[in-house]
């Protein structure tokens, strides 16, 4: 007996989790640059590649907020006195507060690709939210990375060392227009990069 379920014709796509010997395959074609294939290292916040995914360094410089000059954070028109600038293998993040960094990374992903950033771990248990959002089919440029510290105290990031973990993930099919072909605002960007409208 047939069934007129309209599902039953339907083909199901599957977008794949990309594994560390594609990563590294990529990589040597130019996607991760510069790259790092160890991941363990003894008294460091670890990066490189791991199984299913790509654990990327923060740079030293930072951004850090501040409310001494009283602005508004106004993503339209962001006023440049939000923030002090900082550099150093150490930044402190002070209680409640928010800084931007740059990954010391440069990643040109492929147009078939979609990568998704998680905080590591570490940082996380320690109260440190990392935020990136998603790196587009296309896309190229150093990351801009958001840390919030949600503690009542002063929080330590180190710098050169591993902040979040990238995933990425192949889709079933190419995307009609892609990040680079709608010429998008932070493409190719470099260092710490600011709101833009």
């Amino acid at each position: 007996m047939g069934s007129d379920r309209p599902h039953d014709s339907l083909q199901i796509e599957v977008t794949m989790v990309k594994n560390d010997r594609w990563i590294k395959e990529m990589a040597k074609k130019g996607m991760i640059e510069p790259f790092n294939e160890n991941q363990k290292r003894e008294g460091v916040i670890s990066y490189g590649v791991s199984s299913y995914g790509y654990d990327m360094r923060i740079g030293e410089e930072f951004k850090i907020f501040t409310n001494i000059n009283s602005t508004v954070v106004d993503p339209k028109k962001f006023d440049q006195k939000s923030f002090v600038n900082y550099g150093g293998n150490v930044c402190i993040i002070p209680p409640n507060s928010f800084a931007l960094a740059s990954s010391e990374e440069y990643f040109r992903i492929p147009r078939d690709v979609m990568v998704i950033c998680l905080g590591k771990s570490t940082y996380a248990r320690c109260g440190i939210v990392v935020n990136v959002t998603p790196l587009e089919p296309e896309w190229e440029g150093h990351v801009t990375i958001e840390i919030s510290n949600t503690t009542p105290l002063p929080a330590k990031i180190y710098a050169h060392e591993g902040i979040a973990q990238l995933i990425f993930l192949e889709a079933a099919e190419i995307c009609e227009i892609s990040y680079k072909d709608k010429a998008g605002k932070y493409q190719s960007q470099r260092g710490i990069t600011l709101p833009r409208l």
